[in-house]
């Protein structure tokens, strides 16, 4: 199998990991807290990266010299589960999914202050687009705003923040210690909470809880290998298929189904993020030496 198709597979299944992993905590969410559900689901998230630490390097590649990053990060992250299970919950899976996509607008923006990047005239033309694209979900003003919107628009503004902390501070730490760190501080966080928001579990949701952990280590391992595969021009682009998965079981488990306006603007960020991915790719083959 050629190494780009793989990573499309890789890219596809990990993707389908987090629409399942988000359509399990929209579940969960409508008997517990958020703060439960990232307990456990860190929880079970954590011998597992250990295990693929082990055999991935060994279990050095969790040793850090930057533990205060880290800390930092996990917080960030913590504030980027939060606030988007909370989302969840309150919106159709789709709406939520399609405002989460304005992360990686949220890097480019950010990239300029907090990483001294430049951004070229077409990046920003694209970045323009997608939070027109943003508005045009939320609708500000409109009868079909709802507030939770604007939970999901800081969830993934604190997502864009979690990956320029790993842009910045990313160089000298192994992938597995940036993966570990950053889902155990959310994982001691939340169980700080538990006294006030415990909710004992049925015994379906246990299996819920169980199953939010594996997804979750499922796509990170999905994506970490399509990137490893494919070059990232060719393999981000299929993030995007997670809109259909989540309009499908939006559909099929909740009888939801977006407004146009929903499919309006989450074309637009599609069409937004695709450009950026375009731009990138095409000023990198610029600057690469000729032979």
């Amino acid at each position: 199998m050629a190494p780009s198709l793989k990573g499309i597979l890789y890219m596809c299944g990990g993707v389908l990991c987090l629409a399942l992993g988000d359509a399990v905590t929209k579940w969960l969410g409508q008997v517990h807290s958020p703060l439960q559900i990232i307990f456990f689901r860190t929880l079970v998230s954590l011998p597992l990266i250990v295990l693929i630490a082990r055999f991935n390097g060994g279990l050095r590649t969790l040793g850090t010299r930057r533990p205060g990053v880290h800390l930092l990060r996990g917080l960030i992250f913590a504030a980027t589960m939060v606030t988007f299970m909370w989302g969840l919950v309150l919106l159709p899976l789709a709406t939520a999914t399609a405002i989460a996509f304005a992360a990686p607008l949220f890097v480019t923006l950010l990239s300029v202050p907090l990483l001294g990047e430049r951004v070229d005239r077409p990046t920003w033309l694209a970045t323009l687009l997608g939070f027109v694209g943003v508005l045009v979900v939320v609708r500000p003003g409109a009868a079909g705003f709802q507030p939770a919107m604007l939970v999901v628009v800081a969830a993934a503004l604190f997502y864009a923040l979690t990956m320029i902390t790993a842009r910045r501070y990313g160089e000298g730490e192994h992938l597995w210690a940036m993966v570990f760190y950053t889902t155990l501080v959310p994982c001691l966080g939340a169980s700080l909470t538990l006294p006030w928001v415990w909710q004992t579990p049925a015994p379906l949701h246990w299996i819920g809880f169980l199953a939010g952990g594996v997804l979750g280590v499922g796509a990170m391992v999905g994506l970490t290998q399509a990137f490893r595969h494919a070059p990232a021009a060719i393999a981000a682009p299929f993030d995007y298929t997670a809109l259909l998965w989540a309009v499908l079981l939006g559909w099929g488990f909740w009888d939801e189904m977006p407004d146009p306006w929903v499919f309006a603007g989450g074309s637009l960020i599609i069409a937004s993020g695709l450009a950026i991915a375009y731009q990138e790719r095409r000023v990198a083959l610029n600057r690469r030496p000729s032979l």
